[in-house]
């Protein structure tokens, strides 16, 4: 069984009925949401062994009631739900849990109670009901927004959970504009690079670059189908199900490094991903096709072309005011311990806002 089927039926045979009988009054929302690799659709076998499992988060106003609910789900949750263990204890890596079995005693269960507000701040530093800039959508990594909008909500009755859901969905049009043109400036700075490396039959060299321009192409795609990407983990797997043309090209680049053939690859995927740029029809038409790079026996699709059109296409004032071209967070790191904390990310804001 998924983990989101799992938290899903658990809810609603489980941790429902003992909110109804115990807490009629409460105000809440349910769901699962953020973390975990079951919130994405993405969890395995391997997953059961840290944090997976039946887990629900409650999301109320009325957090001064959170020890009671605690200590009743706690006394009345059965001890096993479909097959699963409900309760949770310690595994051997610090900080995680995993399901284990119990035959006395209370649940440590994983129905979690937060303020939704405390929640947002916590997993992207602000609450986005309050406002979300430009500078706050581009900072933010995409992994996080995925996980905010990922998962199901499995009650909601006062909307709010679901009202931001709806807020971050999806970038504001402008944003997004500007995000593809941070991947399209990357590959602007390597494709020529690639093709030198394989003049000078640098292998080495040549797979590092082609793995950098593939990693770009990827987010491209993402961003051309309007999903938000997952970090390194799922992000081979999140791809591969947007089944794009362009992926048998990407994978022969990678498996070609050092030859002729790499190149030959990344041409087709160049020409695939600007193809479907002008099918988005978000700028004027980019003529598609690869050219030499400076007379130079070097084959590039010229991305700096994109970047400028993208540039052109925004009007937002501020957007069209940043001076720079990295795009978002995406563009800028991959580095898990900045994408892990708000407080880190959220510094890079002024990169954006120069008022």
């Amino acid at each position: 069984m998924k983990g989101l089927e799992l938290s899903r039926r658990f809810f609603f045979e489980a941790v429902q009925p003992v909110l109804e009988r115990r807490f009629p009054e409460l105000e809440y929302a349910a769901a699962l949401i953020g973390y975990g690799s079951e919130v994405l659709g993405l969890d395995d076998e391997m997953s059961q062994d840290h944090e997976w499992g039946p887990r629900v988060q409650l999301f109320t106003d009325q957090l001064h009631r959170a020890p009671e609910i605690e200590r009743t789900f706690a006394e009345e949750l059965p001890r096993t739900f479909a097959g699963f263990p409900t309760n949770f204890g310690p595994t051997g890596e610090r900080g995680t849990v995993w399901m284990t079995a119990t035959e006395s005693g209370p649940v440590a269960h994983r129905v979690q109670t937060f303020k939704l507000a405390d929640f947002l701040r916590t997993r992207i530093g602000v609450d986005p009901r309050e406002g979300f800039t430009a500078a706050d959508w581009l900072v933010t990594p995409s992994q996080q927004l995925l996980e905010l909008t990922a998962g199901d909500v499995f009650a909601d009755p006062i909307g709010e959970l679901t009202r931001v859901r709806r807020l971050l969905a999806w970038y504001p049009h402008d944003v997004w504009l500007l995000a593809m043109a941070g991947h399209w400036r990357r590959i602007a700075e390597f494709e020529h690079l690639h093709g030198a490396t394989l003049i000078r039959r640098d292998e080495l060299g040549s797979r590092l670059l082609a793995a950098a321009l593939v990693r770009d192409l990827m987010f491209l795609g993402f961003l051309q189908h309007r999903r938000y990407a997952p970090y390194p983990k799922w992000f081979g797997a999140a791809y591969a199900e947007l089944n794009l043309p362009e992926s048998e090209a990407l994978v022969a680049a990678l498996s070609a490094g050092g030859s002729d053939a790499s190149e030959d690859a990344l041409v087709t995927a160049y020409e695939i991903v600007a193809g479907r740029h002008n099918e988005l029809a978000v700028t004027e038409e980019v003529e598609a096709t690869a050219r030499q790079f400076w007379g130079r026996p070097i084959r590039v699709i010229s991305a700096d072309r994109f970047v400028e059109a993208l540039r052109r296409a925004i009007s937002d004032p501020d957007l069209k005011a940043v001076d720079h071209d990295s795009g978002g967070f995406d563009a800028l790191s991959d580095n898990t311990q900045l994408l892990s904390y708000p407080l880190l990310w959220r510094q890079l804001v002024g990169l954006y806002d120069r008022a």
